[in-house]
């Protein structure tokens, strides 16, 4: 009879010599760099991205789930954060140089502090080695000492966006972008950004249905157009009665996202006027109405792109853009790539 070995072979001869309990496919490793005096947001949601179990994606994902490391300079060793708790990271940064994406949430003082020599070690050794880089708002001061920005294009959050030019005048700073893909070095703005940077990796690597999946347990949009500028300095609204109007036009349009769309329909949707209902339309999402529509239907399409039927056509028309020309100019906006490319990055058995 034949007998399997450890490492998965078969061994023996006939028809009962069959291959069966081969090691599982690798798990891609994900190390988060924790540090004293950490605000614990963005390394939470580093966390809540890829370190949790997801068992609503069972029959999504064509590989395994990620695997994730907390690791820090001394690890066992207490971290303090803000916020007066502390938490030990079990890892060290052996471990982060070694994982195959290494997502930097920060630094301890990005005016003034010295970011860890042996941080910079570890970034350096981890991106020679082929590992995906990525920083979260003040992080990509560590990634810019490494030297891993050098010539690239780069953001951080808008109030260390100057000092990261100064301080680092071969990076092309770009204080006005949620994230950039350079693909093995990402950077994205403050705090909430690293969401969207983190869906956006999901969507890399699984693709959109997973991706939006992950968003909806976030109760998150799956990805937010426009750049960090409407974000700046930006007057807290008081909340109307017009809202529900709002929110009703815009789950109107989703339902309706193949129809020609205009202002006065969804206007009508929110039983407002057209200049009352711009006004308030803005005012809540910080862009226009027919600029979120096109969003949306870029969104819409990204699963069709998967998929390997439908030409490029049909899909535009199927998400209600009136050619493939203006699906492809708005959709090269939004993703900064184009269609076809797109679904040959992430189409799931397409050629």
């Amino acid at each position: 009879m034949a007998e399997q070995t450890a490492e998965g072979r078969v061994v023996g001869s006939g028809p009962v010599a069959v291959a069966i309990g081969r090691r599982p496919e690798p798990v891609h490793d994900v190390a988060v760099y924790a540090f004293d005096g950490m605000a614990p947001f963005e390394l939470g949601v580093v966390v809540e991205v890829f370190g949790l179990a997801r068992p609503e994606l069972s029959g999504l994902l064509a590989a395994p789930w990620y695997g994730l490391k907390v690791c820090a300079d001394r690890p066992g060793t207490a971290l303090d954060a803000v916020g007066g708790f502390a938490l030990v990271a079990r890892y060290g940064l052996d471990e982060l140089a070694a994982a195959d994406t290494v997502v930097v949430p920060g630094v301890p003082n990005a005016f003034g502090g010295e970011v860890s020599p042996a941080l910079v070690a570890a970034l350096r050794t981890a991106h020679e080695r082929g590992a995906r880089i990525v920083s979260i708002c003040s992080g990509a001061f560590a990634l810019a000492a490494a030297g891993l920005l050098d010539g690239r294009e780069a953001t951080t959050h808008w109030r260390y966006a100057e000092l990261l030019q100064q301080r680092h005048p071969r990076v092309r700073v770009n204080p006005d972008v949620l994230y950039v893909d350079n693909g093995d070095v990402l950077t994205s703005a403050g705090s909430a950004a690293g969401i969207d940077l983190c869906l956006h990796l999901v969507r890399r690597d699984h693709g959109a249905k997973v991706a939006n999946s992950v968003a909806r347990r976030f109760v998150v949009p799956p990805h937010r157009d426009g750049g960090q500028a409407q974000f700046i300095e930006a007057a807290v609204r008081p909340v109307e009665e017009e809202d529900d109007g709002v929110a009703r036009s815009m789950q109107w349009a989703l339902d309706h996202l193949a129809s020609p769309l205009t202002i006065s329909l969804l206007a009508r949707a929110a039983r407002m006027s057209d200049r009352s209902y711009l006004r308030h339309f803005t005012a809540r999402n910080g862009t226009s109405p027919m600029r979120w529509v096109v969003t949306q239907r870029i969104a819409a399409s990204l699963p069709l792109l998967e998929s390997p039927e439908g030409t490029v056509e049909e899909i535009a028309t199927a998400v209600g853009f009136e050619s493939a020309a203006t699906f492809r100019h708005h959709f090269g906006r939004v993703m900064r790539t184009s269609p076809t490319a797109y679904r040959r990055s992430f189409g799931r058995g397409v050629a």
